[in-house]
């Protein structure tokens, strides 16, 4: 795989720990330069770029709240301070409530709605101006945008409206070379996971279910990531592709 994406720049957000970690470390290792966002984790932001540097690429980590149109102002004009250019944006941050859906707000829902959806279109009216063709836009789903999951619903809800906004953008950014897809993750044990109340039951599940394997690691879903950047890709616009070992399908 080594320097595979040789001279390609990356922008991760949610970059500092779990998949957007783990998604930066692929991409730096198949030679693509980071720049790697987060909220509010600088130290881990900060060790992560180390390890991409470790490597001989170019790291530099950029502080930013995602669904707040100012701040992704303010994290492309320092990206562009950094770096002459973007080929890969992955759209990755996510937060949400976790609670029934009788029990939520207006304020619950623009957040799951904002930091998980229009961060999406945020991003790619920032990215758009700095990819060239062969570009590419990809954003991180879950299996809760087309499944009822306990708790979920006002993410799922967020998550549903991500993969429909990349079908969209997918349409309309395919006549400038730049292809837009997501990556829809199974039930991987980060630290977001730990935050579910049914988390346990949610491993377990998974586990019984999925018939290539009873663990997803967020290496699994860097890997996806990193195929649909590859030139072989380049045919593959508004798609959703699913990371869950099968899970989906069984049962």
């Amino acid at each position: 795989m080594s320097n595979t994406l040789a001279g390609k720049i990356a922008l991760i957000t949610g970059a500092s720990r779990g998949i957007g970690r783990a998604i930066a470390l692929k991409l730096g290792a198949a030679g693509c330069d980071v720049a790697a966002n987060y909220y509010n984790s600088h130290d881990e932001a900060e060790s992560l770029c180390a390890e991409i540097r470790a490597m001989g690429r170019r790291a530099y980590a950029i502080q930013g709240n995602v669904g707040n149109p100012e701040s992704v102002e303010e994290i492309f004009a320092e990206f562009s301070r950094q770096f002459p250019r973007l080929d890969i944006l992955v759209s990755n941050a996510a937060s949400g409530v976790l609670k029934p859906a009788l029990e939520m707000s207006l304020k619950h829902w623009r957040w799951c709605l904002e930091t998980n959806a229009l961060a999406l279109n945020l991003l790619a009216q920032g990215a758009v101006p700095l990819m060239a063709p062969g570009g590419r836009i990809i954003a991180i789903s879950s299996l809760g945008a087309n499944r009822a999951i306990p708790g979920y619903a006002f993410v799922g809800a967020s998550k549903a409206a991500l993969e429909a906004l990349v079908r969209s953008l997918g349409q309309e950014l395919g006549p400038r070379g730049i292809r837009v897809n997501a990556v829809s993750a199974g039930v991987v044990d980060t630290d977001a996971l730990r935050f579910f109340p049914n988390r346990e039951q949610l491993l377990s599940s998974f586990s019984d279910r999925a018939p290539a394997g009873p663990v997803l690691r967020p290496e699994d879903v860097a890997g996806a990531v990193y195929l649909l950047c590859l030139p072989e890709a380049g045919m593959i616009t508004g798609h959703t592709l699913v990371v869950d070992g099968g899970f989906s399908i069984s049962g």
